[in-house]
This record gives structure tokens, C-alpha cells and sequence, in this order.
């Protein structure tokens, strides 16, 4: 998909939502685990519930991992069911030597390889060049790379402050790895719950795509995303995966999934129109 594609979307839509299915078979509604497979079923209907407010969606590929070659023939066939239209994320945060990261790519980029053939995947920046580069040889395929992320170990080495420098380690992250490709090819992960740095962020890439988790669940705040965040072609994937896809544990899952969704496009379309 390119960032043209994209951006059509998030305006056709007015919403820059992107779906976490962060589907643990533990905690879906009961009366799906009789289904023969129940990770795919509640994928399913998640989808179908709210595929009309989201511009994205995102497997967290430890999900589907855990469950063994089934889990990944549910992931496959949950890729297979989302429109045409959307924004696929492999939420895999994979990184190693380059020949390494050439079969990753393979892996998420390449059906006739794997059977998948996801828009972009994450990547951990911390080994280099060398293990970016394979996963951006693919065309129309994005590199999403870890840059500043909303859990509590990120203090023990992303904000670090850099020797006979004033900038910390993520600022050096962002600006090495953006003469790595281009803004067509290169988005960043940017927690949510540093909506404070957004502002910083954006004069180091300013025309970067960012995927922004941590609004939801977790208490990012998308007033903040928004308004420090967005360029002129929006610029932001606000990620929520519990809030929406765990609405209820009941029957009517899939309609406060949907409702969920709804509410946070139509507070997207708002900042929209405010800000791009």
C-alpha cells in the first residue's frame, strides 16, 4: 500500500484508527470456544464490526505464535478476511544480521513464501542498518520501527541521554534510521503516554507516518496524539486493541466493539478537521 493509498483512506473514513487484535483465546466470550477455530471467529466479527471506522489493523504476532501452527493458520486466514483497503501491521518486532531479516521479510511480505502477505511489519532498530534494510527492498511495503515506546522499561535505555550530546538514544534512532529510507517507506512507533515528546519527535521527522499505541487501555490521551502528533497528510495510526476488541465478554461483543470503534472515529474525525 502507498502512503497516497493511505491517506485517501484516513480521509475517505475520517479516522486514523487502527484495531489491536490482540486475540488470547482465554479471553474471548465463551460461547466462541465451541467454534472449530475460535481465535479466527472472534477475529472475524471484530472485523466485520468495525472495519467501516478503522483504516488499519494489527495482529500482535505473539498471539497468534503461542498457539503453534494453528495459531499461525488462524493469523492467516484473519489476514485473508480484512478489506482490501486497510492497513495490514505485523506486529512482530523482529530485528537480526541481515540474511536473518531477509527471511523475515519473506515471512510477512511474500505469500508465495509464507502465505502472508501483511502492508508492513515492526522492527526492533537496536542491530543496526544491516537488519532494517532487507525488510525495505520490498516495494510498497513499510518498515515500522521501535522508536519511543509507552511501557515502563523504556527509560532504561531509549531516553538515555547520548555523551557530548543533547539529544537522548529514540531522537538518535529517529534521525540515523531516516537516511535509512524514505517517509514512503519508514513509519515509527511513538507511545502514546509520551504525548509530551510528540512535538520534539515531529521537528526530528515531520513527515514520517507514526503508529501510536497506548491510547485506550493503557490512557494515552488522543487529544494529545493529535494535536502534537499530525502533519498535513495526518501522519498518525493511533493503535487500540483491549478498549475496543474486549468490550464485552458477552454475546454482544462484536455490536460494543463497534460502538467503541465508532466513538473513538468519530472523535478522530473532529481533530481531522482541526489539524490536517
Amino acid at each position: 500500500m502507498t502512503r497516497s493509498d493511505l491517506y485517501a483512506q484516513i480521509r475517505s473514513k475520517s479516522s486514523y484508527l487502527c484495531v489491536g487484535l490482540d486475540t488470547d483465546i482465554q479471553k474471548i466470550p465463551s460461547h466462541l470456544r465451541s467454534e472449530p477455530d475460535p481465535v479466527f471467529a472472534f477475529n472475524r466479527a471484530i472485523i466485520e464490526a468495525t472495519h467501516e471506522y478503522a483504516v488499519a489493523y494489527k495482529p500482535n504476532l505473539a498471539f497468534y505464535e503461542a498457539l503453534g501452527p494453528r495459531g499461525w493458520e488462524s493469523l492467516q486466514k484473519t489476514l485473508e478476511i480484512i478489506p482490501k483497503e486497510c492497513f495490514t501491521i505485523a506486529d512482530a518486532k523482529r530485528g537480526d544480521i541481515g540474511n536473518t531479516s531477509g527471511l523475515y521479510a519473506r515471512a510477512f511480505f511474500d505469500k508465495s513464501a509464507s502465505g502472508l502477505e501483511f502492508d508492513s511489519v515492526t522492527v526492533a532498530p537496536y542491530m543496526g542498518a544491516d537488519s532494517v534494510k532487507p525488510f525495505l527492498a520490498f516495494e510498497n511495503k513499510w518498515v515500522i520501527l521501535l522508536a519511543l515506546t509507552s511501557n515502563p522499561g523504556s527509560h532504561d535505555f531509549q531516553r538515555l541521554a547520548l555523551k557530548d550530546s543533547d539529544r537522548a538514544l529514540f531522537e538518535e534512532v529517529l534521525l540515523t534510521s531516516a537516511q535509512w529510507g524514505t517517509a514512503d517507506q519508514l513509519m515509527y512507533v511513538v507511545g502514546a503516554t509520551r504525548a509530551d515528546q510528540l512535538a520534539r519527535i515531529r521537528e526530528l521527522i515531520p513527515d514520517h507516518f507514526l503508529l501510536v499505541p497506548g491510547v485506550g487501555a493503557q490512557g494515552g490521551s488522543l487529544a494529545d496524539v493529535s494535536r502534537y502528533g499530525m502533519n498535513s497528510q495526518c501522519g498518525l495510526l493511533v493503535n487500540s486493541s483491549r478498549a475496543i476488541i474486549y468490550a464485552s465478554s458477552g454475546e454482544d461483543f462484536a455490536r460494543r466493539a463497534a460502538d467503541e470503534a465508532r466513538a473513538v472515529q468519530q472523535e478522530m474525525a473532529g481533530y481531522l478537521e482541526q489539524y490536517a
